[in-house]
Formats: structure tokens, sequence, C-alpha cells
């Protein structure tokens, strides 16, 4: 970790955010992690983003297999910037991916095995899929997940938008999460190679003030 370096950045940036990138940072996990599968609407999966950088979920999978989609700047308000957003061309490479990664692999759907949301187990790390508006996950992700959730309703519609679900799924997730002894957070390493990023981001023609910090060091 050069701190030297990541101080120097930060130099460039005032005090409120520096302390801003700190406070997030603290709040931020990979020990949830989001997919969505070929999602149709784009407002949909740009208010899954935003929905991920709201409730502190750092990383977000969107499986692009039927679907191609472009993130709508305006319904995610920016929050394509602090969510780390992987592309997949198929269900099955997303969750290779996530296997190798040690997420297990949980569908929302009123599965027959589904659990309620509220009895969602946050122990270990896990992968909630999301799937289209109309058809759901596909057969693939049914059959290779580890576990289904659902939330429960008692009105006549049977189920949720996609953004909606999101939200309420993650909002509870992330509660039960730090309400837990789960170690959850960002180890030092990660939380460094994050706020150095997210720094970069910030800095006009950033490339030229490093490489000028580094033949100042020379």
């Amino acid at each position: 970790m050069d701190q030297d370096l990541l101080t120097y950045l930060q130099s460039f940036l005032t005090e409120r955010r520096v302390a801003l990138f700190d406070k997030v940072l603290r709040e931020r996990t990979t020990h949830f992690t989001v997919a969505v599968e070929d999602v149709y609407q784009l407002h949909n999966t740009s208010a899954v983003i935003r929905s991920c950088e709201s409730f502190g979920v750092q990383e977000l999978h969107v499986i692009e297999e039927v679907n191609a989609k472009r993130i709508d700047r305006e319904i995610a308000m920016g929050a394509q910037k602090w969510v780390d957003v992987s592309r997949h061309n198929s269900a099955s490479s997303c969750i290779k991916s996530l296997r190798e990664q040690g997420y297990k692999i949980v569908a929302t759907s009123p599965h027959k095995d589904a659990h309620r949301l509220e009895e969602f187990d946050v122990a270990e790390k896990a992968a909630i899929f999301f799937g289209r508006e109309t058809e759901g996950l596909s057969d693939l992700v049914m059959e290779e997940a580890d576990d289904f959730i659902y939330i429960p309703m008692v009105g006549f519609t049977e189920s949720l938008n996609i953004s909606v679900s999101a939200a309420i799924t993650l909002q509870h997730i992330m509660t039960k999460l730090k309400a837990s002894d789960v170690d959850w957070k960002f180890s030092e390493q990660e939380l460094f190679d994050k706020k150095l990023a997210w720094t970069r981001k910030m800095i006009k023609d950033v490339a030229r003030i490093e490489q000028r910090y580094l033949d100042e060091r020379v």
C-alpha cells in the first residue's frame, strides 16, 4: 500500500470528500453481491445499482445473455461511480465466477423450497440473483441455485418489480448482517485499494498528476 501516493492524491480533494470516502467505505461489503439476469427495462438495472450503492453492497453482476443494456445514469443517480459492475454474457459464466470467489448462489423465487426473506442465513457469502421482469430467473439459475428466498406478500399481486424486490431484499439482509457477528467489512488492503480508485476518479488528468508525483520521488 503506497500510503504516500494516496495522501498526495487526496490533497487534490476537499477534506469533506476525503472524510466521506472514509465513512462510506467503512460500511461497504463484498460479503453479499447481487446478480441481475437479462433484465429488459433499462431503468430497472440502473435502479438496482442505486440500491446496491445505498445499502453498501459493493459489487453487482449483470448477465446480458439476451438483453444488453447500458446504464441509465439518470436513474442510477451517479451510483455507477461507486459500485463495481461486472458484465457476463451468460448465466453459466457468471455463476462459475461467483462460485470461484466463494459465493453460494441464492435465487429470489417463490420456489417450493424457498425460505422467507426474514429466515435467510447471513453467515455465508451469498450472491443474490434477480430475474427478468416477466419470466423471472432462467431454468439454469434455478437448477444451479444453492438456496431460494422470497418476499412474503398478502395481497392479490404475486410479484414485485425487480428494483423494488432488490431494494427490500438488500435493506433486510444488510441490516441483519450488520447486527450479526459476521466479519463483513473490507480488509485494510481492500479499503486502501477502493479509496485510491475512488480518489483517482475525482481528479481530472490524474494520470499526469500521478506520473509527476512518481517522477519527483526518483
